[in-house]
């Protein structure tokens, strides 16, 4: 009886190949047939992937540790090399790799329902963030209880199973999880569809609810005497007033970066804006968030508002982000303002986090200047990976906004590019509204015009 090997490199770029141009000339019972079997096969190659993971890990802390690495630094950068083969977050590679510690180590009945195709990835995943609480003996008899009902159960079965046999083997779980989860509480924002988002609040159920309430009760109490907004945009609206402090939603003091070419801004071109944070807005939009209708201002308000233009400059050749108007002389704050700018969101390929550091390309140490040519926006945990032993970076070719190529300690490469600019050729606008009004735009287009 031959031992089933798994299959090489060559094997699985054959076995893709032949998945991209399938048999259409099928009967029905067939396709239902290969549709399943291929459902098990990314089952199957999600728990090879978990296995490949952890071997990876431990021959990397392995590496590092003779190379010298103190034991409380060793696996750094380990997540951040298979986010880069997945094609995923450096977050998310982090929650496989724990996935994969789990599903290997302590979970072999879960492994097995993954290999066979009896269950998929996220349902595999559901199994191991219900047991997070748990210790190594209580999860494997939560796995173990459920070995033969996983494969029938649908999402919320894993979770309710999985949760109750832990609430029972151990109550303790519950107050640490609670715990936990207590501990992590935030508010995100993401962008919607139709240039709207999502503010999310993750708090305690208790605290989630009494928000809730005393928006509901408020939007009822207004819409019984007389307003016509629908209850939902009266709860919205009351929360933005509430949390800013402002009398009305739509007037909001804040900085928003937009940038936009000047024909988009000044004359109308239907090339998309971009709100640096968020992302690609439609050309009206950018332009309505500065036109405001003098006539439902007061003169207060229209004193009070303020509109700044900061012109950035792009290449005629390349289209990249070359350089930008500043009020300061600060060098080191310029280029981060640019840089912010040009990247939007980190540049390591599938990261999409927020940028917190402004990163060498090529490090000091091995002679890269303080530059914008040399600069590059990373989240903290980009920048942190890079900086494990085996970990180079350069860009593909002179001048700010280049490719960058990422050298990870095994030797693959990974290539990202800034996001091409609103427009692409100069000169672009960058907007600061505190907010807009209609007098103080009128003297900055004039004295924008005057000197272009």
């Amino acid at each position: 009886m031959s031992v089933a090997t798994m299959p090489t490199v060559d094997e699985l770029a054959l076995l893709v190949d032949r998945l991209a141009c399938p048999d259409r000339d099928l009967t029905d019972a067939e396709r239902i047939d290969l549709i399943s079997g291929l459902e098990s096969l990314k089952g199957a190659a999600a728990a090879a992937q978990a296995r490949l993971s952890v071997d990876f890990d431990a021959s990397q802390r392995a590496e590092q540790a003779r190379r010298g690495m103190p034991a409380d630094k060793q696996g750094k950068g380990v997540a951040h090399q298979i986010a880069l083969a997945r094609h995923e977050s450096p977050q998310r590679g982090t929650t496989l790799l724990g996935l994969a510690h789990a599903l290997v180590r302590e979970m072999p009945h879960t492994l097995h329902a993954l290999t066979t195709g009896g269950i998929n990835e996220w349902r595999a995943t559901l199994m191991v963030r219900e047991t997070a609480a748990l210790s190594a003996e209580h999860r494997a008899q939560v796995d173990a209880e459920l070995a033969d009902r996983l494969a029938s159960l649908g999402n919320q079965g894993v979770e309710r199973e999985a949760r109750k046999i832990a609430y029972r083997i151990d109550p303790g779980s519950v107050a640490r999880r609670s715990s936990k989860a207590h501990s992590e509480r935030r508010v995100s924002i993401r962008p919607a569809p139709d240039t709207m988002s999502y503010v999310t609040g993750f708090l305690p159920v208790a605290q989630g609810v009494a928000v809730h309430a005393a928006l509901t009760r408020h939007a009822d109490s207004l819409r019984s005497g007389g307003d016509e907004r629908s209850r939902g945009q009266i709860m919205a609206d009351t929360l933005v007033e509430r949390v800013t402090g402002q009398e009305r939603a739509d007037a909001v003091p804040v900085e928003i970066q937009l940038v936009m070419t000047d024909s988009t801004l000044l004359g109308g071109d239907q090339e998309p804006a971009t709100v640096i944070g968020y992302g690609p807005v439609p050309a009206a939009l950018g332009r309505s968030l500065v036109a405001v209708d003098a006539t439902d201002m007061t003169k207060d308000d229209a004193d009070e508002a303020e509109v700044w233009l900061r012109r950035l400059y792009t290449s005629p050749t390349t289209g990249d982000l070359v350089a930008i108007d500043s009020k300061r002389r600060c060098f080191p704050a310029g280029v981060r303002r640019l840089t912010v700018v040009r990247d939007e969101v980190c540049r390591t390929p599938w990261c999409d986090a927020p940028i917190r550091h402004i990163d060498h390309v090529v490090g000091v140490a091995e002679g890269g200047p303080t530059s914008f040519d040399n600069a590059q926006g990373l989240c903290e945990a980009c920048n942190q990976a890079k900086e494990a032993p085996g970990w180079t970076a350069e860009a593909t070719r002179a001048g700010p906004g280049a490719p960058v190529t990422v050298t990870t300690p095994t030797g693959h490469t990974y290539t990202s590019r800034a996001p091409d600019p609103p427009g692409g050729r100069p000169p672009l606008a960058r907007l600061r509204l505190l907010p807009s009004g209609a007098s103080a735009l009128e003297q900055h287009f004039g004295d924008l015009l005057a000197s272009a």
